[in-house]
């Protein structure tokens, strides 16, 4: 019985330098498979970590935007609704630095009249519902959610953060090996807790996207000679609707309050002498 049992204890010793040594495999290659590439975006003039091109991620856009349409009632039917989404999607993308981008845009209509959405695929398909559509009052309102959508684009923002789910994965993945001793059972806790932080990171780099998306909103229907300011009454809507849902840090896009806040900033940078006369409100 006592060598049995110092048998038992002597496997797990050994097998916990192989569980880390596994971990720390697992890890390593996690993170230098995400270093390794590197470009420059030239929007944003920020360094990216992304593995797929630009055309990668306009054939994935391509193959979801059906599955998308699909899970919010299809195309709303209405051309007269329909032109104007794409009368003022178009004139963003003509008259803005997205249009020399490398991806093709395609704004879409969403029949759903009961949620309140807008959201891009990478490459280019940009989505709003008939229900958000319907409380904006103005084509500079549009212009504000559609600018935004296009921002994630060419921030290519899903591409990113599909690189650092990746990442994030393998290194979680890593943290659970190493920590979870299956003749332990309190060492779940210890797992659990890697998972947590994850999640938690990516809800950061969540909302990071989104404020980033406002400052290119704002630059982009500037550019295309939309007054800026009409954002602002595209946060009014989402307050009412009920958008802010609790603690920012808990969140994937940050409150309306927040986000009105940054983008009065936003537009203070790019006019600081005043919001000239003239633009599209």
């Amino acid at each position: 019985m006592y060598q049995e049992d110092s048998g038992s204890v002597g496997s797990r010793r050994s097998g916990c330098p192989i569980r880390l040594l596994i971990a720390a495999g697992i890890a390593i290659f996690s993170i230098i498979s995400y270093y390794r590439v590197s470009s420059v975006n030239p929007t944003t003039g920020e360094k990216q970590h992304i593995g797929i091109t630009p055309e990668q991620e306009i054939a994935l856009g391509l193959q979801a935007a059906p599955q998308m349409e699909q899970q919010y009632g299809g195309e709303d039917s209405d051309p007269k609704r329909h032109g104007l989404v794409d009368e003022v999607g178009n004139d963003i993308v003509a008259h803005s630095d997205a249009g020399s981008s490398p991806y093709k845009f395609t704004f879409h209509l969403l029949a759903d009249d009961q949620t309140i959405n807008a959201f891009a695929l990478p490459g280019g398909q940009v989505f709003i519902t008939d229900a958000l559509l319907s409380r904006l009052k103005t084509r500079g309102e549009l212009a504000g959610v559609l600018g935004h959508e296009v921002g994630h684009v060419v921030a290519r923002h899903s591409a990113a953060h599909m690189a650092k789910a990746q990442l994030t994965q393998g290194i979680t993945g890593a943290a659970v090996i190493a920590s979870y001793d299956p003749n332990n059972p309190n060492s779940y806790r210890n797992a659990a807790f890697a998972q947590l932080i994850a999640q938690m990171v990516d809800l950061k780099f969540s909302r990071t996207d989104e404020s980033q998306a406002d400052e290119l909103g704002v630059k982009l229907m500037a550019q295309a000679h939309y007054d800026p300011r009409a954002m602002l009454g595209v946060m009014e809507v989402l307050k009412k609707a009920g958008g802010s849902g609790g603690p920012d840090f808990f969140q994937t896009h940050p409150s309306p309050d927040n986000r009105e806040e940054k983008i009065k900033a936003e537009i203070k940078d790019a006019f600081p002498n005043g919001v000239p006369d003239g633009l599209t409100p």
